[in-house]
């Protein structure tokens, strides 16, 4: 089994920065995908941004040049570094994961979400 704990949600005023962290731990034997996605009120889960075979980096189109994802591979932590934020970014973020069990299972996880909050 895979734990994912998130960290850094809150509240900041349009314009701010805020950063997301999401450490993955368990019986895992490699990871391919760590990301984020977001789900306002009312709204669908949707992508924001992920890191591929720790390298390739993937936004969406609403947040790039404004948020820059990072994964520390011996950690196992993903961090979203979120800044020019908008009122629209406000939602839960929800980490996301995917990779491999000590077995060779394959598995995909997703974080208990933290909240996000732009507003003045």
């Amino acid at each position: 089994q895979v734990h994912l704990v998130e960290s850094g949600g809150g509240l900041v005023q349009p314009g701010g920065s805020l950063a997301l962290s999401c450490a993955a731990s368990g019986s895992i034997a490699s990871i391919n995908v760590m990301g984020w996605y977001r789900q306002a009120p009312g709204k669908q889960r949707e992508f924001v941004a992920d890191v591929r075979s720790g390298i390739s980096t993937n936004y969406a189109d609403s947040v790039k040049e404004r948020f820059t994802i990072s994964r520390d591979n011996a950690m196992n932590t993903v961090n979203l570094q979120m800044s020019s934020l908008k009122v629209d970014d406000t939602a839960v973020y929800y980490c996301y994961v995917v990779g491999h069990y000590l077995s060779m299972q394959r598995f995909e996880s997703w974080g208990q979400g933290t909240q996000v909050t732009v507003s003045s």
